[in-house]
């Protein structure tokens, strides 16, 4: 058993190259989705100023932040002035903030990075994971929060994730809920936080909690979740709402998004959902997440937050995004995201003699575009050496002895096939390269 010593951090992982090709090949997929969209590539630093990131996350989320110590002279006092990016929103606020004037309007950005939060390690949730967002910064439309629901969808389906479900509410709506339940203003965000974990709890614990720990009475509580978890629970909010201002205009704004969005998306994989809550302080409109059969919670989600760049002292603009949960979708995808790269040439190398030969081919055919390896091991062994192909599951070995040397050819064995054919060493690029067209 490997020493503990050696294991990467709890919640940390290392990628060998088939899991990191795999990631690579879903990254490169919804990159291609996102730039055929018109978003923007950007990139911030994995770290910002403590005082960036906290109070917009909720008291939930602050707690997991995952903060940087002071350095030389401060190092003993013990405090924090940086933390690790817990997500790429909030560092997309600051930079609008910094550079409103030399971004286009609307901004539509995306970014892949990771990101870092304190949390407790379980099936697939990890303490570092890489997340995929875009945003439309400086556009209040409906029209931006379609786009990025429908850009979320072609993503997924871009990767391989078809069975999936965007499940659609809005902050506006649930303050007009919590308020036509007679639950006081000062109650609300803490409410809201425990109303989001109706996907996690079952109703009677979530309702217990509403009372144990946000002093919601009990006749409130009870009736609040019981609403929102019925079959009808459509129909119940929205006969709850008709007489709330805020409630009646989330419900439009919700209508509105489905409207445009489920031409691309599908009727049957887009849903108003009255229990989804989203937790972060942040969101001011439409909310959404993604669910997929057989992964525990959500594998993207996101939503309009048009008051958080003028919070963090930008311009009042509004904005709105989504993040893909890269970690959960290829854990979902399991198999059929393996990306199984595969060496086109392997060049044996079976006496001292020829090496530099050997070495001139391994060029001309890396120039021609193909991939190749070389052998590197000391043994001369021809048996041995041709395992190591098939190990690579390279197409074709090339084996060249002194005697073939000599008579100015290579020897070129098909490894899929077994047939071996003595080619031209002047031949040998243009014969390789028409044998290892992809096909198909």
């Amino acid at each position: 058993m490997a020493s503990q010593q050696f294991e990467p951090p709890s919640g940390t992982r290392d990628f060998l190259a088939g899991a990191l090709r795999t990631r690579e090949h879903v990254f490169a997929r919804i990159r291609e989705v996102f730039e055929r969209y018109g978003f923007e590539p950007l990139q911030t630093p994995a770290f910002e100023r403590l005082e960036t990131l906290t109070g917009k996350y909720g008291d939930e989320g602050d707690k997991l932040i995952f903060k940087i110590l002071r350095r030389g002279e401060h190092e003993a006092t013990g405090e924090a002035d940086l933390a690790l990016r817990y997500d790429m929103t909030v560092p997309l606020a600051r930079v609008v903030a910094n550079y409103g004037s030399q971004l286009p309007t609307p901004y539509k950005r995306y970014v892949m990075g990771p990101v870092w939060r304190a949390d407790r390690p379980g099936r697939g949730r990890f303490r570092e994971f890489a997340q995929c967002d875009v945003d439309v910064v400086g556009s209040s439309s409906p029209l931006a929060d379609a786009e990025i629901v429908c850009a979320m969808a072609d993503a997924l389906d871009a990767v391989g994730v078809r069975e999936f479900k965007i499940l659609v509410n809005s902050r506006r709506a649930l303050s007009g809920l919590l308020e036509a339940y007679g639950v006081p203003g000062e109650l609300g965000g803490g409410v809201l936080i425990t109303l989001d974990k109706l996907d996690k709890l079952a109703p009677e614990k979530v309702a217990t909690e509403l009372v144990e720990a946000r002093s919601l009475p009990a006749d409130i509580a009870k009736a609040l979740v019981s609403d929102l978890t019925a079959e009808d629970a459509v129909e119940r909010m929205r006969t709850a709402l008709e007489d709330s201002e805020d409630g009646r205009a989330g419900v439009e704004e919700i209508d509105r998004l489905l409207d445009l969005a489920t031409s691309k998306v599908g009727q049957a994989r887009i849903a108003f959902t009255p229990s989804l809550v989203r937790g972060l302080d942040y969101y001011t409109g439409v909310i959404f997440e993604v669910v997929a059969e057989g992964m525990p919670g959500s594998i993207a989600s996101g939503g309009r937050y048009d008051g958080l760049i003028a919070a963090l002292g930008g311009p009042d603009v509004p904005a709105c995004g989504g993040s893909l949960g890269v970690e959960r979708i290829i854990g979902l995808l399991g198999d059929a995201a393996a990306q199984d790269e595969r060496t086109d040439v392997a060049l044996t190398v079976i006496a001292e003699e020829t090496a530099a030969e050997v070495m001139g081919f391994a060029a001309a055919l890396r120039d021609a575009g193909l991939r190749t390896e070389v052998y590197l091991a000391a043994s001369r062994k021809l048996a041995k050496q041709l395992k190591w192909a098939a190990d690579r599951k390279a197409r074709f070995a090339l084996i060249y002895g002194a005697a073939d040397k000599e008579a100015g050819v290579v020897a070129v064995k098909d490894l899929d096939s077994g047939e071996q054919e003595q080619v031209p060493a002047a031949e040998l690029a243009a014969y390789l390269t028409r044998r290892c067209v992809p096909t198909g």
